[in-house]
């Protein structure tokens, strides 16, 4: 039996809600590429988390 990931859903639904909020203004452009710049080694981070706890049903 195939399980479907969630990672992809999750991708597009957190870049989704980034460019939202810089269309209506709510996050300057200018502040989401200082935030970025500073904090990508904690996606990173906690994108190996994620995989390493998260449940798997591939019989792994």
């Amino acid at each position: 039996m195939h399980t479907r990931s969630s990672f992809g859903p999750i991708v597009l639904i957190l870049v989704g809600t980034i460019l939202l909020l810089v269309n209506l203004g709510l996050l300057p452009i200018a502040e989401l590429k200082a935030l970025l710049a500073k904090w990508w080694p904690l996606i990173l981070i906690v994108i190996g988390v994620w995989q390493l706890v998260r449940p798997r049903h591939d019989g792994r």
